[in-house]
């Protein structure tokens, strides 16, 4: 897989870095930014926007992502995700402030040309 496969939209599927790995669901969009670096925009759940920047190499995608929590603070962690294929990503990630003896996870699918057409 090359670099410039990567930016798309994706559904995502997660579980959060807690003993319970509470289950959320969004859209993840990907981009290359101008350094062929890799821009990345989650809304989680409807509500919650997280940004990020990254980077790809040996179908590996590491983000840095950050976002603002409920509370207003700064909230910031590292997303890794494995490139199964073009279609699919398959990642965990953690926050910098979260509880250290879990990971959360998620899967990303892409979404299609035709399904984005369909939702607008």
């Amino acid at each position: 897989m090359t670099i410039t496969q990567v930016p798309g939209t994706y559904n995502i599927v997660g579980s959060n870095q807690d003993k319970n790995g509470i289950a959320y669901k969004g859209v993840l969009e990907l981009a290359l930014n101008e350094h062929n670096r890799i821009v990345a925009k989650w809304l989680i759940n409807d509500t919650q926007e997280q940004l990020g920047t990254g980077f790809f190499k040996d179908n590996i995608l590491v983000i840095n992502f950050n976002y603002k929590g409920e509370d207003t603070k700064l909230y910031k962690g590292v997303a890794v995700y494995k490139c199964i294929t073009k279609d699919l990503l398959d990642g965990f990630w953690s926050e910098k402030h979260g509880n250290p003896l879990y990971l959360g996870e998620e899967r990303c699918y892409r979404v299609s040309t035709q399904q984005r057409e369909l939702v607008n």
